[in-house]
C-alpha cells in the first residue's frame, strides 16, 4: 500500500473521529428538560355526590271517566288553577244498541213479574183479612211483591245508566269529570269530540286531565351504589334546576330506594327529596335538576392537584415525581397515600412534605420562559 493511500485513510479516520466526538459533546451539552413543578398546599376539601333527575309535583293525579262516551265539553285549559270539586269536563254517553235493547228487555221482564206479584199480593191480602189463609202465606206473597218491585226499579235504573250515563243527571253524575284535588291543570290530552273509555279492573281508562299541586315539589333522581351508603334520609341537600341559573334550592331527603336498578352496567338507587321553592319563583313540572349531596368535608388538609398523580400499571398504586435537591433537573419517584378527593384536589396522608416540588407532566413552553413566568408554586 502506498503512502498516499495510507495518508488518505488516516485523514478519513481522523475526520470520523472528530464527528463522533462532536456528536457526544453536543448531546451532553443539551439543556436539561424543563418541567413545571407545584408544591403541596393546605386547603378545604368537600366531597359530593351528584344525583341527576327531575323536579315533579308531590301530588299529581290523572282524572279518568267512570263511563265510556264522547267528550262533550272541556271547561278548563292547561295551566288553569282549579279547586277540589270543580267541574273539568262533561261526557256525552253514546249507548251501545245491544246493551240498550237488553236493558229494555229486562225492564219488560221485571214489569211482568211485578204485575204478577202485585196480583197475588192483593188477592192474598183480601183472603187474609177474611181469615181464609194463614198469616205466613200472606207474608210470603208480600215478600215476593216487594222483591219484584225492587227488581223492576233496578232494571229501570240500569236502562237510564246505559242510556244517559247516570240516574239523576245531577252534579255527581258519572258523566261529569270533577277535580279531586286543588292544583294546576298540567295536561289535557283529549279534545272535545274524542271518544273515551271508562276506568275499570281491566282497563286503565282514558286520561281526561292531569292535576297537580305545584306548591309542593319533590326531586326524583338516582345515585350510584358507591355513594348511596354514605347518605341517609333526613339529610339536607341542594337542588339546582337547569332552567333557573345561579340559584339553588334547599331540600331534604325523604326516600332512598331499598333496591337498586342496573343501568348501563352500573347499579343506581332512586332517591326523593322535598324541595323548598321560594315564593315568586315560577317552577314547572318536569324541570331537569341535579341534587348536590355533601358526603365528607375536611378543612386544612395537606393536598395536591389530583392531575399530578400517576399510577403504577401493575400495582395500581399512586405515586408522584419530585425534584431532587442534590441534582438539578433530576426527579425521583415517591409513593403516596391518598385521603379524600373532590375530583380536583386530593389529600396526601403520606409520602410528601411541605416544600416538595412535584413534577407537572406538561413541559414548560418557550413562550412562558420568554415572558419570565417560572414554575407555579
Amino acid at each position: 500500500m502506498s503512502n498516499t493511500v495510507k495518508i488518505i485513510i488516516g485523514i478519513v479516520g481522523l475526520i470520523l473521529l472528530l464527528v463522533v466526538l462532536k456528536y457526544f459533546k453536543d448531546a451532553n451539552s443539551k439543556a436539561i428538560e424543563d418541567f413545571k413543578v407545584e408544591e403541596p398546599f393546605y386547603t378545604s376539601i368537600n366531597t359530593q355526590a351528584v344525583a341527576t333527575g327531575k323536579l315533579n309535583p308531590e301530588e299529581e293525579i290523572e282524572l279518568k271517566p267512570q263511563i265510556s262516551g264522547i267528550i262533550d265539553e272541556i271547561l278548563v285549559e292547561e295551566g288553569d288553577k282549579v279547586e277540589k270539586g270543580d267541574l273539568i269536563a262533561k261526557i256525552r254517553v253514546v249507548p251501545n244498541e245491544q246493551s240498550l235493547v237488553s236493558a229494555n228487555s229486562q225492564i219488560k221482564t221485571a214489569q211482568l213479574a211485578f204485575n204478577n206479584a202485585e196480583t197475588l199480593y192483593n188477592r192474598n191480602k183480601a183472603l187474609f183479612e177474611k181469615g181464609v189463609i194463614a198469616q205466613q202465606d200472606f207474608e210470603n206473597s208480600e215478600l215476593s211483591f216487594n222483591q219484584a218491585k225492587e227488581t223492576l226499579r233496578q232494571a229501570q235504573n240500569n236502562y237510564q245508566i246505559i242510556k244517559r250515563g247516570s240516574i239523576s243527571g245531577g252534579a255527581s253524575a258519572n258523566t261529569n269529570i270533577i277535580a279531586q284535588i286543588s292544583g294546576t291543570i298540567l295536561e289535557i290530552p283529549v279534545r272535545e269530540g274524542d271518544q273515551v273509555i271508562e276506568s275499570n279492573n281491566f282497563n286503565d281508562g282514558t286520561t281526561i286531565a292531569t292535576v297537580a299541586d305545584m306548591s309542593q315539589m319533590i326531586f326524583e333522581g338516582k345515585v350510584d351504589e358507591a355513594e348511596v351508603g354514605k347518605i341517609s334520609e333526613g339529610k339536607e341537600i341542594k337542588v339546582v334546576l337547569g332552567a333557573i341559573k345561579d340559584k339553588d334550592f334547599p331540600a331534604t331527603l325523604i326516600f332512598i330506594a331499598p333496591k337498586g336498578i342496573e343501568e348501563n352496567g352500573a347499579v343506581q338507587f332512586t332517591i326523593k327529596a322535598n324541595v323548598t321553592i321560594d315564593e315568586g319563583i315560577n317552577v314547572r313540572a318536569g324541570y331537569s335538576a341535579n341534587a348536590e349531596i355533601d358526603i365528607e368535608s375536611k378543612d386544612s388538609v395537606f393536598a395536591i392537584r389530583e392531575a399530578l398523580l400517576q399510577y403504577n400499571r401493575i400495582t395500581e398504586k399512586p405515586f408522584v415525581e419530585i425534584l431532587e435537591e442534590e441534582e438539578e433537573g433530576k426527579y425521583k419517584k415517591v409513593d403516596v397515600e391518598l385521603g379524600i378527593s373532590d375530583g380536583i384536589n386530593v389529600e396526601i396522608t403520606e409520602g410528601l412534605k411541605e416544600g416538595d416540588k412535584v413534577k407537572v407532566w406538561n413541559k414548560a413552553s418557550e413562550d412562558e420562559k420568554e415572558e419570565g413566568r417560572g414554575p407555579r408554586h
